[in-house]
């Protein structure tokens, strides 16, 4: 009669195991916006692959990267913009073995380097590259007659390629089969996950294993908050909404957000730790959590919870639509912190289902067009979004099955909107990448 307890417990502890290397693979600082860092990062590695400076850069990156680094300001760099700079002060004092925070020792001779490298408009050399995935970055290093070659792949850290004069190496950084096994780990933990899974795990599991990255995610997301909404970072959406409403939960969670926002978009050389690969969404699963957290007495052990219930379900919504797209992933993170102030608030399980299912049917049709200061704003959108979607949910009231994207149960819409973000939304992609590069002029 023993037996079947065993086995349950057993299968208790390898989820509670699983639950929480997903949040410590899924959980880690990065300084700045992650694809100008992921293009910085490679960069550095090619650099340190040469073995000397290079004499000229050669990028190809998808669309999604272009898309992503035109606009944002790389840290540490004193201002700069662009794919350009963010690999070439990468190579000139980035440290590869730092992986996103390659560009946190950066010094002044460094940025004075890459101005003087970036003066010869031939150094580093932009392409699109096209038949590749989302997230694709590859950087050549030439100098001397030697070549250093080096690709990132479908992970902002994954190294899938990295070689000198064509000869394969491995050893430092990640290889190949290394790479491959980290990418799919990745595309299948987020279909493993369902809210009910998540919420058990949320309240009664063993997330001691995860305690220092779901810790650090809460100091530092609240540090660089903190920082957004007491400087003129970006276009400071975050001190807008905190000065002319800060009186109301709601809006402080969505100035607090926010204001982390603005400050990383706009170069400020403070690390945040990421969810689903970006700053963004670290931010935006924590920040109300936070605030709500304050509001409601939840602290301790309780807020720790509802930190990891909050990553976990915005890994889960984000896992159907991939790691870029012409999605806002800002809508997957509100949908995390959405359940996880229905959760702290006393909601049941299909009240937390209920708030994803709400938030969906209203934002899910938010476009990325690519990393900038507007960002901060969708952040303020979509938690709008979930906040009212939790309230809805505590009400007993949410779209229902047939109403556009809504499905019979929470894991189908979950599911079906994935769908539009990752197949359906792949022609808008590309779109907006033509109008932001030029390639296509809009007019009457």
């Amino acid at each position: 009669m023993s037996t079947a307890p065993t086995a349950c417990a057993d299968d208790v502890r390898a989820r509670d195991a699983y639950y929480c290397s997903i949040l410590n693979r899924e959980l880690v600082c990065a300084l700045g916006c992650t694809e100008p860092i992921a293009v910085a990062y490679a960069a550095a590695i090619a650099r340190a692959t040469l073995g000397c400076e290079p004499e000229r850069l050669e990028l190809a990156c998808s669309g999604n990267i272009i898309k992503n680094v035109k606009s944002v300001t790389v840290p540490n760099s004193g201002g700069m913009h662009g794919i350009e700079a963010a690999a070439t002060l990468g190579a000139a004092g980035g440290n590869p073995d730092n992986a996103l925070e390659v560009l946190e020792s950066v010094d002044d001779a460094a940025r004075e380097r890459t101005t003087a490298l970036l003066a010869d408009s031939h150094f580093a050399e932009v392409s699109l590259a096209e038949n590749v995935p989302n997230l694709y970055i590859r950087v050549k290093a030439l100098a001397g007659g030697h070549v250093a070659d080096v690709i990132i792949s479908d992970h902002h850290t994954n190294v899938v390629w990295r070689a000198l004069d064509g000869v394969k190496l491995a050893g430092s950084w990640e290889t190949p089969e290394r790479a491959e096994a980290i990418a799919h780990t990745a595309r299948t933990q987020g279909s493993s996950l369902s809210i009910q899974s998540i919420i058990d795990f949320a309240e009664h599991g063993d997330l001691s294993a995860a305690r220092d990255a779901l810790t650090k995610q809460m100091d530092l997301n609240d540090a660089i908050s903190r920082e957004g909404l007491e400087h003129p970072w970006g276009a400071e959406v975050g001190r807008t909404l905190l000065a002319s409403r800060a009186e109301n939960v709601a809006d402080r969670a969505r100035a607090r957000a926010a204001a982390g926002s603005d400050a990383r978009m706009s170069g400020c050389a403070m690390p945040v730790v990421i969810v689903c690969g970006s700053g963004n969404q670290g931010i935006t699963t924590c920040l109300p959590v936070l605030e709500y957290a304050e509001h409601l007495g939840v602290e301790g052990d309780r807020l720790l919870r509802a930190l990891a219930l909050s990553d976990l379900v915005a890994i889960h919504v984000k896992c159907y639509i991939g790691e870029l797209s012409a999605f806002c992933g800002a809508v997957c993170a509100a949908c995390g912190a959405g359940a996880a102030i229905t959760w702290m608030s006393g909601g049941t399980p299909e009240q937390v289902g209920a708030t994803v299912v709400n938030t969906l049917g209203n934002v899910g049709g938010i476009v990325c067009d690519g990393a900038k200061s507007s960002c901060a704003a969708k952040i303020s959108a979509s938690i709008d979004a979930a906040i009212l979607g939790h309230s809805m949910a505590m009400a007993g009231k949410s779209f229902h099955a047939g109403e556009g994207i809504v499905q019979e149960t929470i894991e189908d819409t979950i599911a079906s909107m994935g769908y539009v973000g990752r197949v359906g939304m792949k022609p808008t992609d590309v779109e907006i990448l033509n109008i932001m590069i030029g390639k296509t002029q809009v007019g009457c």
